[in-house]
């Protein structure tokens, strides 16, 4: 399969503070990636470097084979990163609908498809982004970013702060994006053990670096190894 993403020795942050110290990683077209570690390790910030929001101090990232190391924001959106980022966003003057159509790119993912996927956001499609519930409008972001109709999607602790059910909802829906449609999904989850039953592959980062390296499966089944880098709990 073609490179789809790679990054080479970045190292980036937020002006002079450096936070990933030396990041290298690459993905194919059809990948699926857990990024766990600890609070504070670098996490968010890497999802964040690639969408161009930090200072880069080094390193390359190539996409599709063009480095992209400069490109502004909204181009890797249009070239197809798709961000759902922690704090969802919404926005107090647009209904759910508005919401999705205002940022539609021609694809796969249309409305009728999102509502599929979501079928509380086609209930509610006539509120407004803040009328509605945490896990509503954390589907409303996935829902969001699914309409730009991106190659890789980014996901920023999605099921944070969420009931179970609605996590249990979710997960279904991350789960068809991996196996159904083939889409690229990098997922950033406190919840390790969930992250690492949705994706193929997974790296954990500490101080800003890569610690750990493997498929998904290997790392679920090593509880001691798992519990050691990410101290999960039983």
């Amino acid at each position: 399969m073609p490179e789809l993403l790679a990054l080479e020795n970045v190292r980036a942050g937020y002006g002079e503070s450096v936070i990933l110290d030396g990041i290298s990683l690459d993905m194919q077209e059809g990948d699926s990636l857990a990024l766990l570690g600890r609070n504070g390790v670098g996490k968010t910030t890497l999802l964040v470097t690639l969408m161009g929001l930090t200072e880069l101090h080094g390193g390359a990232i190539r996409w599709c084979g063009n480095d992209i190391s400069r490109m502004q924001t909204h181009r890797r959106a249009h070239a197809g990163l798709g961000w759902v980022p922690q704090e969802r966003y919404m926005f107090p003057s647009l209904t759910v609908e508005e919401h999705l159509t205002v940022v539609a790119r021609p694809g796969e993912w249309d409305l009728n498809k999102v509502y599929q996927a979501f079928p509380r956001l086609q209930e509610r499609r006539a509120n407004m982004g803040n009328q509605l519930s945490g896990g509503e409008q954390q589907m409303l972001a996935i829902g969001r970013a699914l309409m730009t109709n991106p190659r890789l999607l980014l996901l920023d602790e999605p099921m944070e702060g969420l009931a179970p059910i609605i996590v249990q909802e979710l997960a279904r829906v991350i789960r068809r994006l991996v196996s159904d449609t083939g889409m690229s999904v990098i997922v950033v989850e406190q919840h390790a053990r969930l992250a690492l039953s949705l994706t193929g592959r997974a790296i954990v980062l500490d101080r800003g670096r890569v610690v750990h390296a493997s498929d998904s499966g290997s790392l679920l089944d090593d509880r001691d190894t798992l519990d050691r880098l990410v101290a999960v709990a039983a």
